[in-house]
């Protein structure tokens, strides 16, 4: 009884089944943070080129 319990703890320590959820969470945020980083960089610039864009398609 006491061998069965010790194999279940070290079966649940050995379990890496949420890490590779934890894994892809944090890939999740830094691609959502390198996102963040470039829209508020180059923002303004967008925007200028496609009103620019926008005004040589209007005339």
């Amino acid at each position: 009884m006491l061998n069965k319990l010790i194999a279940f703890k070290e079966a649940y320590l050995k379990n890496e089944d949420g890490a590779t959820a934890i894994e892809y969470g944090l890939i999740a945020a830094g691609i959502g943070l390198a996102i963040s980083v470039v829209v508020f960089l180059l923002g303004d610039d967008l925007v200028a080129m496609f009103e620019n864009i926008q005004t040589a398609l209007t005339s």
